[in-house]
């Protein structure tokens, strides 16, 4: 049974939602009672999945419990193109190899969202594997080089004389044709999506299918103030531990605080609002928003233990119940080797940066030269930065 109700039919339509096209059109459809196709395409860029694209799976999900069928396209394919959406220089081709590796645990962290038994899951390599060049050109020949190129990134890019890669201009070819493949009725996409949306409308025209109307979302900022995004390392995973999540959240820009809850969380939005009205500590709030965070993902007990923990070690400055340890049979240790080989840091430069910005804490003492030997002991605690904690074991 398709839901019609109207107050649900607005929260859909509203709620993190920059744009519609065309909205009149989507509410005469969602409330006729027909179950439509609700697309979404994503790539394995990476492997973990983090909150800024999960809200397009939890508004997926508003859908699924309406009673729409969900579309959800793996972009095995594309993901070798790469989408050039967002990015202001070629982005990094990936093998094969890595998109099957980072399509391992993908359907089972869509899983923690969607009920997937409910999910027509489809792969795009099923199609563009098989498609010939002629039909390739022919979907060349729907748009001109100059509506690819005036896109705001590419037109930056061009100005700039950055590189600009043919397969780049692709892109939006192959995920409209995604909609035709589909017959899809709706596709969601990120605000930085917009061209690539409109272009399933053009190429569903063009194969004579209705066309599909589009729902972009807000764009959720990163920990550094950045589109929350996996190729630059500003994410906060729905894989990640409990305390590691709370930790992430605790530690974001204040500003980011109202966009957070308004796309991250369930709360409604009347006590969102009442949030914003509130003149709370901001460090209390965030506490707050991390809660949630956690709550979400994994569940209200782990939420509670994670905020007993970053208490434990933020306030009360003590060191984490439990904590990596790194087993050793070496007395004395070159500083940025150490760092490196408890995983601490990625590279000796970067071990050096840290010390020598005082971000290294050895036994409570901070470590500011990293060309001194360091004796080596047993339970010795090695701190780097406010989150990362490991122990020193002699073997």
């Amino acid at each position: 049974m398709i839901v019609t109700d109207k107050q649900k039919i607005e929260e859909i339509l509203t709620r993190g939602v920059e744009e519609i096209f065309e909205k009149e059109n989507l509410i005469k459809k969602l409330q006729s009672g027909k179950q439509l196709r609700i697309k979404l395409g994503i790539d394995p860029t990476g492997p973990r999945i983090h909150i800024g694209r999960a809200f397009q799976f939890w508004k997926l999900k508003a859908f699924q419990e309406m009673g729409h069928k969900i579309v959800l396209i793996i972009g095995d394919f594309t993901a070798q193109i790469g989408d050039a959406s967002d990015k202001q220089a070629m982005r990094k081709v990936l093998s094969e190899k890595e998109i099957n590796g980072n399509l391992k645990s993908y359907l089972s962290q869509i899983g923690k969202i969607l009920d997937l038994k409910k999910v027509e899951v489809r792969y795009n390599s099923e199609w563009f594997k098989k498609m010939k060049i002629k039909d390739f050109v022919t979907l060349q020949m729907i748009f001109t080089a100059q509506q690819t190129i005036q896109r705001r990134n590419f037109k930056e890019r061009w100005d700039e004389g950055k590189p600009i890669g043919l397969h780049e201009l692709d892109y939006p070819l192959f995920q409209g044709y995604d909609s035709v493949m589909v017959k899809a009725d709706v596709e969601i996409g990120g605000s930085d999506q917009l061209f690539n949306l409109q272009a399933g409308r053009e190429i569903q025209k063009y194969f004579k299918q209705n066309q599909q109307d589009i729902m972009t979302s807000k764009m959720l900022n990163g920990l550094d103030g950045r589109k929350m995004s996996t190729s630059w390392g500003n994410i906060i995973a729905i894989l990640d531990e409990p305390a590691d999540m709370f930790g992430k959240v605790m530690s974001m820009k204040d500003e980011l605080i109202d966009e957070y809850f308004e796309l991250t969380t369930k709360l409604s939005e009347s006590e969102i609002t009442e949030v914003k009205k509130s003149s709370a500590n901001p460090r209390d709030i965030k506490a707050r928003l991390a809660k949630e965070i956690v709550s979400i993902y994994h569940g209200e007990k782990a939420a509670e233990m994670a905020e007993e923990e970053f208490n434990k070690v933020h306030r009360d400055r003590e060191v984490p119940t439990d904590m990596p340890v790194f087993e050793t049979d070496k007395k004395e240790y070159f500083l940025p080797d150490l760092l490196c080989d408890t995983k601490m840091a990625p590279s000796k430069n970067e071990a050096k940066r840290l010390v020598e910005a005082g971000a290294v804490d050895i036994d409570d003492k901070t470590e500011k030269d990293w060309k001194k030997p360091v004796e080596v002991k047993d339970g010795m605690i090695i701190k780097v930065g406010s989150r990362k904690f490991i122990k020193i074991k002699i073997i």
